[in-house]
This record gives C-alpha cells, sequence and structure tokens, in this order.
C-alpha cells in the first residue's frame, strides 16, 4: 500500500508511561526514533517537543481505556493530524508483543492509512458528555437504591408494590417515613395515601401488614437518607448540563420534537455526537456508529445474522430508553412500527428497530434543521396491496375451516 505520510509517531499509551516511535523515511530506507515517556503534564510536554523536533506531521494512538486522555488532550492543536484509533483495528501479528513493537505498527499503519482516527469531540461537547454520563450513572445508582428499599420492605412483610405502581412516590414515601419513625397501624398508615391512592386505601391497609423491625428502619433511613443525597446530585448536575447547552439549543427543540425523546435524551444525543452531523455522510454511518445498525457477516457468498455492531455504549443505552418511551406512545409512527416488528419478531428486536430510527430521524433533522413531522399510526397500512391482504386473510379463514366468497362492496 501507497505510504500517505513520510514523518509518523505512534504512541502506545498505559497508565504511568506512553511509548514513543517515530517513523521516518520511504519504503527501503525506514528509520524509527524510540523513546518511553511519563504520562504527567511534564512528560506529555517532553513528549511533544520530542515529536516536534523529528517533525512529524501525523501522531497516533489507541483508545485504551481513560488513558489516552491525559495524553491526547495535551497534543491538541499541536500536529496537523492527531489520531486516536480503535484498539480493535489496529492488533499486531501474535509473537511480537512488546511495547516498542506496537508503537512501531501503529506508526507503520497510520503512514499507509490503514486506519481511521476515531470521533473525539471538541473540548466544550467533551464537557458536556462528561457531565451526562455521570448524571447516567447517579439516576441508575438512585434506580438501584429503589430495588434495594422494596426488597427491605418485602423482607418485612411490607407489600406496597403490590399495591402502588412506584414504591417511592409521595404517598408511599410518607408511610415509609412513618414506618420507620415507629409507626405500625395499617389503617393509620393506609391514610396517608394521596389523590387516586385513596382508592386503594383497602388494598393498602392489607400490604401494610408486616414484620417490620428496628433492623428494617435503620436500613431504610440509609436507603432514604441516599436516595436524597442523589438527587440533590443529579440536580446540580441538570443545572451544569443546562448552563453549557447555548450552543445546541436549538439542536435540543428540534430533538425534542420525536417521539421518546425528552429533555435528558436530546442532551445525552447532542453530548455524544455534537450535534454536527457533517462528521457523519449519512444515516447509516450515525447509527453503525451509535452501534444499533446490523453487523455484516459474509464467507462463501452466504450472510450470516450477526446481531448488531458495536458502537457508542452511552448513546447505544439512551436510544433503548427512548425506544421503549416511543413505543408507549398514541398515534405515532414509532410506536406502529414497535407493534410491527414486535408480532413477527419479538420486544426486543423491535426496541433496537425503533431506536435505529430515532437515530436515523435525528440525524435528518439536525441535517435539516426541519423539526419531525410524525409519519401517523396508518403508515404501515396505507402501504399493504389491499389485493394481498384480502388474500392472506382469506387464506387465513379457509385454514380455519370456512368457506369464503368475496363481493365488493357498493
Amino acid at each position: 500500500m501507497e505510504q500517505q505520510v513520510a514523518r509518523v509517531a505512534g504512541l502506545d499509551v498505559h497508565r504511568d508511561s506512553v511509548v514513543g516511535a517515530v517513523r521516518v523515511g520511504e519504503a527501503g530506507s525506514i528509520k524509527y526514533h524510540k523513546k518511553t515517556f511519563a504520562t504527567t503534564t511534564t512528560g506529555v510536554s517532553m513528549l511533544a517537543g520530542w515529536m516536534a523536533d523529528h517533525e512529524v506531521t501525523r501522531v497516533v494512538m489507541e483508545s485504551t481505556g481513560v488513558y489516552w486522555k491525559p495524553v491526547y488532550y495535551p497534543l491538541e492543536g499541536l500536529f496537523a493530524e492527531l489520531w486516536l484509533v480503535n484498539a480493535a483495528h489496529v492488533k499486531n501479528v501474535p509473537g511480537r508483543k512488546t511495547d516498542m513493537a506496537d508503537a512501531e505498527w501503529l506508526a507503520d499503519v497510520a503512514a499507509h492509512g490503514m486506519v481511521r482516527p476515531s470521533f473525539v469531540p471538541p473540548p466544550p461537547v467533551r464537557e458536556l458528555r462528561e457531565l451526562t454520563r455521570y448524571r447516567k450513572t447517579q439516576i441508575t445508582v438512585r434506580a438501584q437504591e429503589i430495588q434495594r428499599l422494596d426488597k427491605v420492605l418485602q423482607d418485612a412483610g411490607i407489600k406496597i408494590s403490590s399495591v402502588a405502581s412506584k414504591v417511592l412516590g409521595k404517598s408511599t414515601r410518607a408511610m415509609i417515613e412513618a414506618l420507620i419513625a415507629g409507626e405500625s397501624d395499617p389503617a393509620v398508615l393506609a391514610d396517608m395515601a394521596l389523590t387516586r391512592m385513596r382508592q386503594k386505601i383497602p388494598a393498602l391497609s392489607e400490604a401494610l401488614v408486616g414484620r417490620f423491625g428496628a433492623h428494617h428502619g435503620a436500613v431504610c433511613r440509609a436507603i432514604l437518607d441516599h436516595i436524597d443525597f442523589l438527587d440533590g446530585t443529579i440536580a446540580r448536575l441538570d443545572a451544569e448540563v443546562v448552563a453549557r447547552l447555548g450552543p445546541f439549543q436549538s439542536a435540543i427543540e428540534l430533538l425534542v420534537t420525536i417521539p421518546g425523546v425528552g429533555q435528558t435524551m436530546a442532551e445525552v444525543i447532542v453530548a455524544e455526537t455534537g450535534a454536527d452531523m457533517s462528521r457523519f455522510p449519512t444515516a447509516g454511518h450515525l447509527a453503525a456508529w451509535a452501534g444499533v445498525a446490523p453487523a455484516n457477516h459474509e464467507s462463501a457468498g452466504k450472510r450470516r445474522p450477526s446481531g448488531t455492531r458495536h458502537g457508542a455504549n452511552w448513546l447505544r443505552r439512551g436510544l433503548m430508553e427512548a425506544a421503549k418511551a416511543a413505543s408507549r406512545s398514541k398515534g405515532t409512527y414509532l410506536a406502529a412500527q414497535h407493534r410491527q416488528i414486535a408480532r413477527r419478531r419479538g420486544e426486543n428486536k423491535a426496541t433496537m428497530a425503533v431506536a435505529h430510527s430515532i437515530v436515523v430521524i435525528a440525524w435528518h433533522i439536525l441535517t435539516t434543521g426541519q423539526p419531525y413531522q410524525d409519519l401517523g399510526p396508518e403508515w404501515f397500512e396505507s402501504r399493504r396491496d389491499p389485493q394481498r391482504e384480502a388474500a392472506r386473510l382469506v387464506a387465513r379463514l379457509e385454514a380455519l375451516g370456512h368457506h369464503v366468497e368475496l363481493s365488493p362492496a357498493a
């Protein structure tokens, strides 16, 4: 393969050290300059000076966990090309595994353009991404704590979750607080129900009969305090995210027009993609990058199902949640799509298909700047051939033992 660049640096990054190999020259007269540096700020500064002395124009490194970040960020803007590549795309020949060999191999494949750089968002998007990702972890921990709370109540024989739709709603929170304070009369506890929950008072009176002891109260108190702490943390993170949404407000307003995509999910899409669709040539590229597009597996002319591609996990998780929300929406194309596919292929594949549709819609509306226009729930029905549909229904009725004669309606 033809060489693209004459001076390339390959960096094999670890937690405490980075091994650099500068590849200089053309085919037949290649020379490598190799050196190891610390990954501290001072060490990376020395690495940058060393590469500049060798007049490097392209720098390439693998995305190794989070260890690439302290090396990559200080090098931004210092070289003509700075590439972060997928480690799975640059595996070396087995039996030659050393840090120096890895650095040389990285420089070699980059010099010939045998790998593609990964998308690294600009600093404002990285800040937003850091906040939205940590917020998601806190939301997940909060959900886990609510599950733990229900487990403690079940251990005590308190069956609130069998009656109430939420373990920790406004009414149930008051009941749990009263249990912790020592109240054990089921009638008194059930009478704390508010609004529509009051019609469930008889069922609550039965569900609140249990063996709630002091140790249950101690655990529930700790869980509730932790949930309150998490609520405060999430609220502060929300404020930090909103403070950075100024340049992306128009994108957020477009994204929330998609069924299933609320404010939080729109913020995740912006944080993960940067809202700049020019980085993705087509909607299919974005879907593949997000991990919601089918993978390809073809050999000897035969294609095999191979699931979806590996992609951006944080975006993929958000899209799956949005797809489930969209499937519950009323009178929308996405809900009809979910029902259509779920009947034939199951709930999971239907959810993945809707997630794919959402990311394709997001690409189009962010590219065109136009809000989402729903096709409506009748779209699938309108595309069916009436004659084929009639023939299918007749065949089905005849299979059930009926004789069918069709006559056109007046």
